[in-house]
């Protein structure tokens, strides 16, 4: 039965993700369902993630190219915050980790259902303003720096930090800023799979099941995405993840 629930769950995170995002909201709590201590939940759900974000960077690579100027230094500074992230996650034991949990899921669900607001916002604010984004060319990176920590720390909720700093470093072209998303969030992935692993921080067996779930969700969802409503589906993912954080509010601090 475990197996099974993982790998639905892993189906239906991975077909949220490619249809709304919030994918991490199905698959992390399967995890600690599954018995897998939070901490190691944790960098499973970044392990069963990874294959959907470099397949999607890989399908819109066209449009990461046109802006290949910004590659080198995006990508260096998502290595390093990925890597301390995942550093960062390590040095924390279950139990400090679990009474944080309550605090990441708000801030991701609030991520998510306001997300299309902040990046309408500051997109609207960056049109035109070029040369501010150059002046604050290194605070932008520092952004960057401190949303790829949070990555490599707790990954729900990471590409909507990325759209909202694409937002502010001046893109308005969808498919760039999904495409960079992608990219970036490979990286930071990739750099922090790769820390958990040297230190034995990720479980396997119950992560690679997810992985599988994830991937043939998202492959699925991308063939019938034209046929399914994604504003119901966001409310429904919305109203799921609020529930879900009450419930980790109630298992930490009133349980």
């Amino acid at each position: 039965m475990t197996e099974i629930l993982l790998l639905l769950a892993g189906f239906l995170g991975g077909s949220l993700n490619t249809l709304a995002g919030g994918g991490s909201f199905i698959v992390f709590p399967a995890l600690l369902a599954a018995g897998v201590p939070p901490v190691l939940a944790n960098a499973s759900n970044t392990y069963a993630a990874l294959p959907g974000y470099v397949s999607g960077a890989a399908g819109l690579w066209r449009h990461i190219a046109a802006h290949k100027q910004r590659l080198l230094p995006y990508s260096i500074v998502a290595l390093l915050g990925g890597y301390a992230g995942a550093e960062l996650l390590l040095r924390v034991s279950d139990e400090q980790f679990s009474s944080v949990i309550p605090w990441l899921m708000l801030f991701a669900v609030i991520l998510f259902a306001l997300g299309g607001r902040i990046n309408g916002w500051l997109a609207a604010r960056g049109r035109g303003r070029q040369h501010l984004a150059r002046i604050g060319a290194a605070l932008l990176l520092v952004v960057l720096a401190l949303v790829s920590v949070y990555g490599g720390f707790f990954n729900a909720g990471l590409g909507i930090l990325l759209l909202a700093f694409l937002a502010m470093a001046g893109f308005t072209d969808i498919h760039a800023m999904n495409g960079l998303k992608l990219w970036i969030s490979s990286l930071v992935s990739v750099i922090a799979v790769w820390r958990f692993a040297v230190t034995g921080s990720i479980d396997w067996y119950h992560g690679t099941i997810a992985l599988v779930g994830v991937t043939t969700g998202a492959y699925i969802a991308a063939r019938v995405s034209h046929r399914v409503p994604t504003v119901l589906l966001r409310n429904a993912i919305i109203i799921y993840g609020a529930g879900l954080t009450a419930y980790f509010f109630w298992q930490t601090y009133f349980a």
